[in-house]
């Protein structure tokens, strides 16, 4: 059977910009958009070989900027999530070839068409439910599914390719760890305001930028006095105001696109200008490029931005302020917003010592995880709902008191020389065991908030509490925590242990 209504598939896994102009690409995005021309050329060779094989091409299915191999958590039919393959021209022609509005597939090869075996076996699954078989046909040849043992053929290769990806994928993450930790520049994507591609400083954009952070910080020496009498010196410039200045002396952005206030905002914010390396959001150390601005001028800039994050109240949201203390300066650690995000910061505007700060979302998790499991247990559940009775009973208070009392007489009992040092010793530290004990649980350790959050059900509770209600929870359980220094030995993931309980003690 000779296809007269055939699907043509076509994929690559690069796009250049639309909006892009070619003359103001550098070469490196040249390059790139020269390799995105492959899939013209797919299509070239493609309808090359219907035309040998005498296939009419009734539709032509280009994925462009797809992968084949990345998965996503995505929603199923039934409800239920699973990591999937997106394609959305991949599921056309299935979808086509399935109803009969397509009687044949062509692609340039079998790794255009699937590199994940889930994929393979709904392409096999459709091919096989007409008799004859539908017709699938490559360019090079790689992909045919007229008969079982060309099925077979196709899942050694598509297992082939998919471990070729895993490799490739688990290399690069391995090689980017790498650079990271060595502070040198990761490679690809478009090239940093500031830099060349070759992260060498461009003394005009590197002007700009620090007019930029000067002007966050009210500093600037280019306003008019007209002007700078309109500057709330403790606010510094609007972003949208700067960017309005940039555009209105026509400098030039990295890309040639307008300058927006969010992207004034996203400049200045980058690691790289302060000669610091980033990685996943978060800062490893410092690069091996020379830094634009110093990172402690470029520290202040981004705490200046974090106090104009719009009307969000970081207090409320990040509901371990209060609770992390960092381990080098004794001081309280405080929500921002970092370079990747929300974070935990020892911030040195507010007298921090600046050397800690953790992924808020990481330390967040990770404080939830142990407070659930703490309250998951039925003995320290019991010993709270007894702690967080309205009405502490006279013989739990006696018994607090029988405990001090015998402390001292054993003491004067020690002193009197009645016992040795050692029964002292040893008598000692069981009543002081149990006067800890009592002192946690009786010692105003439970507010009200725990007291509702113990009379239903303790997971759902947490879930459905505030923010601040949480912090409360938690403090009403241990002091907090002591944040540790981020062992670079880790590479750049977070390790729990960071987190260390601090003792009702200490």
């Amino acid at each position: 059977m000779t296809p007269e209504r055939a699907v043509l598939l076509l994929r690559i896994s690069y796009r250049k910009p639309e909006d892009e102009d070619e003359d103001q690409m550098s070469d490196a995005d040249k390059r790139r958009a020269e390799f995105s021309k492959g899939i013209g050329r797919q299509e070239e060779d493609a309808r090359a070989l219907a035309q040998r094989l005498g296939w009419k091409i009734a539709r032509v299915i280009p994925e462009d900027d797809t992968s084949a191999f990345k998965r996503r958590k995505i929603k199923l039919p039934d409800g239920s999530t699973a990591l999937r393959t997106v394609r959305p021209g991949f599921r056309a022609a299935l979808a086509g070839l399935a109803s009969g509005e397509f009687d044949g597939l062509i692609a340039d090869d079998l790794d255009r068409v699937a590199r994940d075996p889930r994929d393979l076996e709904d392409l096999i699954d459709v091919v096989e439910s007409r008799r004859p078989r539908i017709p699938v046909e490559s360019v090079t040849g790689s992909l045919r599914l007229a008969n079982d043992a060309d099925v077979t053929m196709a899942r050694v290769m598509v297992a082939v390719a998919n471990k070729s990806s895993r490799d490739t994928a688990r290399r690069v993450a391995r090689k980017h760890e790498e650079l990271a930790a060595e502070g040198k520049p990761g490679g690809g994507g478009f090239r940093g305001y500031g830099f060349t591609e070759q992260y060498e400083v461009i003394e005009d954009e590197a002007r700009i930028l620090r007019e930029i952070g000067d002007r966050i910080l009210g500093v600037w020496d280019g306003w008019t006095l007209q002007q700078r009498k309109r500057i709330d010196p403790e606010m510094g410039e609007s972003l949208n105001s700067i960017a309005t200045d940039l555009e209105r002396r026509k400098v030039p952005s990295a890309t040639g696109v307008p300058w927006s206030g969010r992207s004034v905002g996203s400049v200045i914010s980058k690691a790289a200008v302060a000669g610091l390396r980033a990685h996943k959001g978060e800062v490893v150390g410092p690069a091996t490029w020379k830094a634009i601005i110093p990172p402690e001028h470029w520290e202040r800039i981004r705490e200046r931005l974090a106090m104009r994050a719009g009307d969000t109240d970081l207090s409320l949201q990040r509901w371990l302020n209060g609770v992390l203390r960092c381990s080098l300066c004794g001081h309280m650690l405080s929500g921002s917003h970092g370079n990747g995000g929300p974070r935990y910061w020892c911030s040195k505007p507010n007298g921090g010592c600046g050397k800690i700060a953790v992924k808020a979302a990481f330390a967040e998790d990770e404080v939830q995880g142990q407070v659930l499991h703490l309250l998951s247990q039925p003995r320290i559940l019991e010993q709270l709902r007894n702690a967080a009775d309205t009405e502490v009973t006279d013989e739990a208070r006696a018994e607090l008191a029988a405990d001090e009392a015998q402390l001292k007489e054993l003491a004067g009992a020690y002193a009197r020389r009645e016992v040795t040092f050692l029964e002292y010793k040893e008598a000692r530290g069981i009543i002081e065991k149990r006067v800890k004990e009592s002192r946690a649980l009786l010692h105003s350790r439970a507010p009200m908030v725990l007291r509702r959050l113990l009379a239903g059900d303790v997971v759902d509770g947490w879930r459905r509490l505030a923010p601040a209600d949480k912090r409360e929870v938690v403090l009403s359980l241990l002091p907090g925590y002591e944040v540790r220094p981020h062992d670079r030995s880790d590479g750049n993931k977070f390790n729990p242990d960071r987190l260390v309980p601090m003792q009702p003690d200490n």
